[in-house]
């Protein structure tokens, strides 16, 4: 079976979906001939079906009898544009909230899932979603990185068990979770009021979630809980990690998820940042750098960090 990989690039006509191999890109409309699947959200809305057909295109793309674009070309939005709701896993690697407990002089808290508790999840909005080689503007004084394995829902997905909730994914993407450190806590509150946390300033600015850049069909994926992780800022590895490392694994959050609310094909969950981050050193995103976010298997999601008063969007 071929490789490939599903992609929203802008077109004249608006986003489109393309399906990728290697550097060559189709779009998936004309190359499947079905003009439902002119974007990613309605092939994910119809992935059990549609698989065929993408697999049948990649094939063409491999041998080159089918009409392509050239990747490089191309601008390349969230693969799933927009994304139904985000999903983001909290302290979900156990180097990540040991170096923040350290870094905030807190005690270190036992394993949560040994105790018994469930994955814990915040939302972005949709619309914080971007793509590969986007440019993200300086909103904060504290902006961080921290790369993420997400996974793209391709069944509706109620209350599953942890043994199915695998069988729910279409495919895997890479996340940046940008995180505005210094926006995290709302002034003029005392630290012990739970009231003092503010998760939309510190979580949900514009282009706070780079996604890309391709949705790699699950079935092409040997092992999702095996995946080498490294991102770069200015070519300086900051983080170094494997996706075996997470507390709850991607079924864990996925099947805890489904039994709070209905997950849908389109939806994406980000499974939690490793060690590295800038909270943990204190050092920050500054306009000029450039942030390289690479999984095995997926690619690498490039970012560009813009001053706030830069004309690039």
């Amino acid at each position: 079976m071929a490789q490939y990989g599903l992609l929203t690039y802008q077109s004249a006509q608006g986003p489109r979906a393309g399906i990728s191999a290697s550097s060559k890109v189709a779009d998936a409309a004309t190359a499947t001939g079905n003009s439902d699947f002119a974007s990613v959200q309605a092939i994910l809305d119809d992935w059990d079906n549609a698989q065929s057909s993408l697999e049948a295109v990649a094939e063409k793309l491999a041998s080159g009898s089918i009409e392509t674009m050239d990747r490089d070309s191309l601008t390349l939005l969230s693969p799933v544009h927009w994304p139904v709701s985000l999903y983001c896993a909290g302290a979900n690697y156990s180097d990540h909230v040991a170096a923040m407990a350290a870094r905030q002089g807190l005690k270190q808290e036992p394993d949560p899932k040994e105790s018994g508790l469930n994955p814990w999840h915040f939302l972005k909005p949709p619309r914080a979603a971007v793509g590969d080689k986007a440019n993200i503007h300086v909103v904060s004084s504290a902006l961080d990185w921290e790369i993420e394995l997400a996974a793209v829902i391709g069944r509706t997905a109620r209350n599953v068990s942890v043994d199915d909730a695998l069988n729910y994914v279409a495919g895997y993407t890479i996340a940046n979770d940008l995180s505005a450190r210094d926006l995290s806590r709302r002034p003029g509150l005392s630290d012990t009021t739970p009231f003092k946390w503010d998760w939309i300033g510190q979580k949900c600015f514009d282009g706070s979630c780079p996604l890309g850049p391709v949705i790699v069909p699950a079935s092409q994926i040997v092992d999702p809980m095996n995946l080498p992780m490294r991102l770069y800022v200015n070519d300086e590895l900051k983080q170094n990690s494997n996706s075996g490392n997470m507390i709850f694994t991607i079924a864990d959050q996925i099947a805890h998820i489904s039994t709070r609310m209905t997950l849908h094909p389109g939806d994406v969950v980000l499974t939690g940042t490793p060690a590295g981050t800038g909270a943990e050193s204190g050092t920050f995103l500054k306009a000029g750098d450039v942030v390289r976010a690479e999984i095995d298997g997926l690619g690498a999601l490039t970012t560009y960090i813009r001053s706030i008063d830069s004309n690039e969007a």
